[in-house]
Order: structure tokens, then C-alpha cells, then sequence
């Protein structure tokens, strides 16, 4: 419905960039990304082509190991590339090459966020990253919002597995889990239904979840794995947004090995 769809963009655009001022007062400085790297990782940044949008991109890779995993990330509703970065690098530490990108109307990418373009960026990125790294095995990363559009775009890339970050089991029932009225579902667009999603994939699939997650309760990872026999790591102690926040091995090291195993 077009109401729907006028309501998503709203909403969305309103609170990324709610998030991003929060982030801006509580001090959460972040670094400029340029062209070059920090000893272990090589970093560029990268124009991708989406439909009549440009998006922001940024293309990490291990500066002198050779690369063992290749992964795309879908970031949530609050971030930017550059809240990436510190992730990206970590990652290309342990051997894996990153893309991170800005849907349209996010960061310096064109355009404006609907559900829809979401999921066309995604694909859009899917495709440059395999440009980037020929002949290499593809990993979806979703975290947070890009759980589901990463789950919601599997039928139409050539992923090789798929990996869901602090995810939701529908768009819905994420807006519940935040504080919206059940009253008001009728207002809710019907998007992203992970677990009937998830029932179809036939690609191996893990559940990353942190312990003390306050927007979206640790049952909704067992909720997701149970649709498609996935793996599961709880992460104990952790939040919502501390995995690229605060990238930590303790976090992002089995995801990387859990991909390398996969293979």
C-alpha cells in the first residue's frame, strides 16, 4: 500500500537520523574514512550504482594475509559506514574482506529509504562485491534492520551463507519489541518476514545475538534458528549496538571462523 510505504519512509528517516544525532551527544566521535588503511587492513571507498542511486560504500581487505572470507554487510537503521569501519578492520585482522554500504538516502548515498530501494541496494552491493573478489565464496552479514533485508534478498544473490546480527523475526514484531502499540499494526508495513524467509534458505545459516540485547529479546534468535536448524552464538554481556561500537574478537572472530568452516 502507498501508505504504507509513505509511513516507512518517514518513520525510518526519522529515526536514523535520530540515532545519529544521539550517537553525535553522546560523544561517539567517528573517525574519517580515506583511501589507505591501518597496516592490517586496505581500505577504499567505492561509488556503487543503484537503480538511479548512487551509494556509499567502503571495501576493506587484509593489507598483507591472504583473504580467507569475503562477507556483505547490511547495517542497521542508526549506522553509517563510517560506524563500520572499526568492524571492517577487525575482520580484515582475522583474514576477511568487507563491503559495507549506505542504503539510498543514508550517509552520502542518493536518494531516499524505502523497503523496496533497500533491498535493491543490497543486490546492487552483492554484485559490485563480486566484482571486487572474483571466483570468491560470498557471505551475507545483516545486523540489526539489515538482518532482515539480508534474509529478504537471499533468493536473488548468489550467497554462499548467511549470517543474522541482533536480528528480528519480522519487521512487525521489531516495531513491537521497540514500543509500538500492538493498536497501531495496521500502521506497520507487513516487511521482512525473517522466519518464512528463513524456512526457504538452503544456505547454512547463523544466528549471532547478544546476551543482554534490550531492543530485540535474545528469544527472537532462538525463534529464528528454529526456522532453518541454524547455529547460534550468545554472546554473554553484550548489547544491542556494542558489537560496532566496541568490535571485539570475542564477537566477530567466530563469525569469521564459522565462515572459513562453511566454505
Amino acid at each position: 500500500m502507498r501508505s504504507h510505504r509513505y509511513t516507512f519512509t518517514i518513520a525510518m528517516t526519522g529515526i536514523s537520523r535520530m540515532l545519529l544525532v544521539r550517537d553525535w551527544l553522546m560523544g561517539r566521535t567517528l573517525r574519517p574514512i580515506e583511501d589507505g588503511g591501518n597496516g592490517q587492513a586496505t581500505v577504499e571507498r567505492h561509488r556503487i550504482s543503484s537503480g538511479r542511486n548512487s551509494l556509499d560504500a567502503v571495501w576493506a581487505r587484509p593489507a598483507q594475509a591472504p583473504v580467507r572470507a569475503v562477507i556483505l554487510i547490511c547495517h542497521g537503521i542508526g549506522e553509517t559506514v563510517e560506524h563500520w569501519l572499526g568492524v571492517q578492520e577487525l575482520l580484515a585482522a582475522h583474514g576477511a574482506a568487507s563491503l559495507v554500504f549506505d542504503y539510498s538516502g543514508y550517509g552520502r548515498s542518493s536518494g531516499r529509504i524505502e523497503a523496496a530501494q533497500c533491498e535493491t541496494d543490497s543486490v546492487a552491493a552483492f554484485e559490485h562485491l563480486e566484482g571486487l573478489a572474483p571466483g570468491a565464496e560470498i557471505a551475507v552479514l545483516g545486523f540489526s534492520l539489515g538482518s532482515g533485508i539480508a534474509a529478504a534478498v537471499m533468493s536473488r544473490v548468489r550467497a554462499s551463507r548467511l549470517v543474522l546480527c541482533a536480528g528480528f523475526t519480522s519487521f512487525r514484531a521489531a516495531a513491537h519489541s521497540l514500543g509500538v502499540p500492538r493498536g497501531l499494526e495496521p500502521f506497520i508495513p507487513p516487511l521482512w518476514h525473517v522466519e518464512e524467509a528463513l524456512r526457504e534458505c538452503r544456505l547454512p545459516v547463523l544466528v549471532v545475538h547478544g546476551e543482554k540485547d534490550r531492543l530485540f529479546p535474545v528469544k527472537m534468535a532462538a525463534e529464528l534458528a528454529e526456522c532453518c536448524q541454524a547455529e547460534t552464538i550468545i554472546v554473554p554481556k553484550l548489547g544491542h549496538a556494542e558489537p560496532y561500537h566496541r568490535p571485539q574478537t570475542a564477537y566477530w572472530g567466530p563469525i569469521v571462523t564459522w565462515i572459513e568452516g562453511n566454505r
